[in-house]
């Protein structure tokens, strides 16, 4: 130990306490003995340390605290107690371990062990079972979406005119429904009987829960239409549009001038608030457009063709605007003559033709009733035409995917060769096969399935067709 001062403040503490303990004499309750060399014994139950002498010669040696306060002081020892022995036998009181059967363990090569109770036998009984495919299964379907449109039997005629007859269907809330058809097909007249704005001449429909006839005012105060053109003052700037917008349907001044700001803000228009809306662009016109009737929160927006004449970047920003008015809740009716549009938005497309209804259902559920995919095969050289068209012949079946006979001149033309595709892609790796063993090199093979715009030109094509012989029949 190294030299320690006299006025060391712990060493004074030490021979303190040597002192108090020498002339100490053992107590009744053992805690302590001195013997004869005048050395302290502590009786204690804890056990030896490690660095706790185990020889009598290392334990006559001095301690560092010998060494700091003298050798002549009394000094701690410990002194090993030792327990009384027992003359009653070991009991093994360790709980016995619950039988296990080997199954349980898969690592143990050692054989099964008995079952002895009921559950032993359950356990040992018990399989996990693997299931190498799951065939999906429809869910049930839940209780049906409430609707904000139900349309049944509208009708309307001008004069000798039926523009709208026997149209129904329904638009579920929180939904965007597409009315697709070509021009003349009656969408516009069924947006603005809907809006109030035609009286129908039959059937009846209910929008936001109000019927369009007997609570006109009602149905016209929870909707929103967007025409085909932009019904905004130019001379006035987007955030003067939106005010005054407001304070036409109710809002206060201070409430009209927020809610203007909040709509600026959510369509991107804050940094043109202050620009005159004859000097905006075609989207950001319609953008303000949409915006101001969104003035009120309405529960149904009404868009009657509002990308007609937008670039394509305008267009992917109304776009942009309308899906995020679906995911606030808000029920659309989308009419529109662009097919991209409608399967992009649309959650449900209402096909109308000649003022009816000739379909109605997805966009993939149209595809799938116009036609099953096909390949299109095409060869390396237009030499190649005959022999591949012979070795795919019993697979062309003289069909085309929509059940029409198949043109083999076009296909001819076209250098290339269509096959019905009813099993997708096997009927594909068919086609690879044949064409590998005939050694006919291919240019490309792609699978196909219908586009919208086949699927609306197929069915406007057969109602196009009805009619004329409707026509001829009627004349003759």
């Amino acid at each position: 130990m190294p030299w320690v001062p006299e006025d060391d403040p712990v060493l004074k503490e030490l021979r303190a306490w040597r002192d108090e303990l020498g002339g100490t004499p053992a107590d009744a309750q053992g805690m302590a003995a001195v013997d004869a060399r005048g050395v302290a014994a502590v009786d204690t139950s804890s056990p030896r340390t490690a660095a706790e002498p185990d020889d009598a010669t290392a334990r006559d040696a001095p301690t560092q605290i010998e060494r700091a306060v003298g050798p002549s002081a009394p000094v701690l020892r410990r002194r090993k107690r030792e327990l009384p022995q027992s003359t009653e036998p070991r009991v093994d009181r360790a709980r016995p371990r619950a039988p296990r059967h080997a199954s349980w363990d898969v690592m143990t090569t050692a054989s099964p062990e008995p079952l002895r109770s009921p559950e032993d036998v359950e356990n040992a009984a018990a399989e996990t079972i693997t299931f190498p495919s799951l065939t999906p299964v429809n869910a049930p379907d839940g209780p049906p979406a409430e609707a904000a449109i139900t349309v049944s039997h509208l009708r309307k005629t001008f004069g000798d005119f039926t523009a709208v007859d026997d149209v129904s269907f329904v638009v579920p809330k929180g939904t965007i429904v597409a009315l697709l058809g070509p021009n003349g097909a009656g969408k516009t007249t069924t947006v603005n009987m809907l809006c109030t704005l035609l009286a129908p001449d039959g059937g009846e429909a209910v929008v936001a829960g109000h019927d369009i006839v007997e609570a006109a005012s009602a149905v016209r105060g929870d909707i929103m239409l967007t025409g085909q053109f932009a019904a905004l003052d130019e001379a006035l700037t987007g955030r003067e549009n939106l005010i005054l917008f407001g304070r036409l349907l109710g809002l206060p001044k201070k409430r009209a001038a927020v809610r203007a700001d909040e709509l600026l803000a959510e369509f991107g228009l804050t940094e043109a608030a202050g620009r005159r809306v004859g000097k905006y662009s075609g989207g950001m016109r319609r953008r303000i457009d949409i915006a101001c009737g969104l003035v009120t929160r309405p529960e149904v927006v009404f868009l009657d063709e509002p990308t007609t004449g937008l670039d394509p970047r305008s267009r992917q920003d109304v776009w942009t605007v309308v899906e995020q008015l679906r995911d606030s809740g808000v029920t659309i009716l989308l009419t529109t003559q662009y097919l991209e549009e409608a399967d992009r938005l649309s959650d449900n497309i209402v096909v109308i033709d000649g003022g009816r209804v000739i379909a109605e259902g997805t966009s993939d559920e149209l595809k799938a009733a116009t036609g099953a995919a096909y390949c299109e095969v095409t060869p390396a050289h237009p030499a190649y035409l005959p022999r591949l068209r012979a070795r795919l012949e019993d697979m062309l079946d003289g069909q085309a995917s929509d059940g029409s006979a198949v043109d083999d001149t076009a296909s001819d033309e076209a250098g290339a060769v269509s096959v019905p595709a009813p099993d997708g892609p096997q009927t594909l790796a068919e086609v690879i096969r044949r064409t590998e063993a005939a050694k006919i090199p291919l240019a490309d093979i792609v699978l196909r399935r219908p586009s919208l715009d086949e699927v609306f030109l197929a069915l406007t094509d057969k109602t196009t067709a009805n009619s004329r012989l409707d026509d001829e029949d009627d004349a003759e």
